[in-house]
């Protein structure tokens, strides 16, 4: 079957980067090269970009025009720093988008606070007064989001929420994981680990955080409709905040010595961990993390966590860049929730995963033969 006859039915409305993208199973960035003739592209290649975007009857939009006035476009990423190298993955996901997409009209102001609730509203005021054209921003406190993006609205800035979302507020789109899914599966196999019986609980950051309050939602309703002879214990609130974690966690082990399960739904997951060791109680527990960095790893492979729940972050980052990018550049209006499926890690596919993640692709980019780059880019972009 011809291109044309393929994508004929795209026709009906302009064609977009996407749409070739989609028809020949490719990067929007590999496309985007392929079009202006930029290098690491390879001819073949090339070739059926320019063949199908012929059939469709593609015209350079308003991102070409945009490009052709050298028009800039200044996007601030407000994240916070951490305690792992979760908003790290992120940050490397929207730096990666950006590269994807081989453009060179875009400026990235990495404006990173260091704990919850501090820095967050003075990031958003500093993306404002740099007339920032649009932003990528976790909104820790959504209620108090909502009035900070009227002054976005007024000037016309849009936001891309990624991690977790802020309801009613006015943003363009969220980009995150499944948090119901995660919340579910954490309390299915913890069930199941269980023999249907016992008591669990969960350490969150805190629940005005959307992302987290869905993920406990989901966790204890799934337990009460599974496997309603457990018991879930109120949820642990850290703040992200190391020293807490650990404190609150040496306290419940000494409350509830005959605790059996546990979901930590954060990336504050080696102080928990560490909690349970000094409280002598680490081997009588069934625990379920959250993503995956080099300390977690040596406890999923000692067997000391049951299993962990990658949360995709390097893609969260490149989606939301993607999003918005897309959005500046051309108009192109974007889902509002963009949701990401997690995956399930455990001691047996470990390798496999980790021999799959981004840092591993990157090295098997890195040896592809001269000439033919634009795969190369693909490998690059696995999470």
């Amino acid at each position: 079957m011809l291109p044309e006859q393929i994508l004929k039915p795209a026709m009906r409305r302009n064609a977009t980067l996407f749409d070739i993208a989609d028809a020949l199973g490719i990067s929007t960035g590999t496309v985007h090269r392929a079009l202006h003739n930029h290098p690491g592209v390879s001819a073949a290649t090339r070739s059926r970009v320019l063949q199908v975007s012929k059939s469709l009857g593609y015209r350079p939009n308003l991102a070409a025009r945009f490009l052709s006035q050298r028009k800039q476009f200044r996007i601030s990423v407000n994240t916070l720093s951490g305690t792992t190298s979760f908003w790290d993955e992120v940050r490397d996901g929207i730096n990666q988008g950006a590269r994807a997409l081989g453009v060179e009209n875009v400026e990235l102001d990495f404006r990173t606070y260091p704990l919850l609730g501090e820095a967050e509203e003075e990031a958003f005021q500093s993306a404002m007064k740099a007339e920032s054209n649009g932003i990528v921003a976790f909104p820790s406190r959504p209620k108090n989001f909502r009035s900070w993006m009227k002054r976005a609205a007024k000037s016309q800035t849009p936001v891309v929420c990624v991690s977790t979302d802020a309801p009613d507020s006015g943003r363009l789109a969220v980009v995150s994981v499944d948090t119901m899914a995660s919340g579910s599966l954490a309390a299915d196999l913890l069930g199941r680990f269980l023999a249907r019986t016992g008591k669990v609980a969960a350490t969150l950051s805190a629940l005005s955080i959307n992302e987290h309050a869905e993920k406990f939602q989901a966790f204890r309703s799934t337990l009460q409709s599974l496997h309603p002879e457990m018991q879930v214990l109120e949820p642990i609130e850290d703040h992200d905040t190391e020293s807490e974690a650990y404190e609150k966690c040496r306290a419940l082990f000494r409350v509830h010595p005959d605790l059996a399960g546990l979901y930590i739904t954060t990336e504050a997951s080696i102080p928990v961990i560490q909690a349970a060791r000094d409280s002598g109680v680490l081997s009588e527990l069934s625990i379920i993390t959250t993503d995956l960095f080099p300390k977690l790893t040596e406890e999923l492979r000692a067997g000391n966590i049951a299993a962990t729940i990658y949360q995709r972050p390097r893609t969260q980052g490149r989606l939301a860049f993607q999003v918005l990018y897309n959005y500046l550049a051309d108009g192109r209006t974007p889902r509002q929730q963009v949701t990401l499926v997690p995956h399930l890690v455990m001691r047996g596919n470990l390798d496999h995963f980790l021999s799959r993640h981004p840092m591993g692709a990157r090295a098997k980019a890195a040896s592809v033969a001269p000439g033919n780059n634009d795969e190369a880019a693909e490998l690059a972009t696995f999470d």
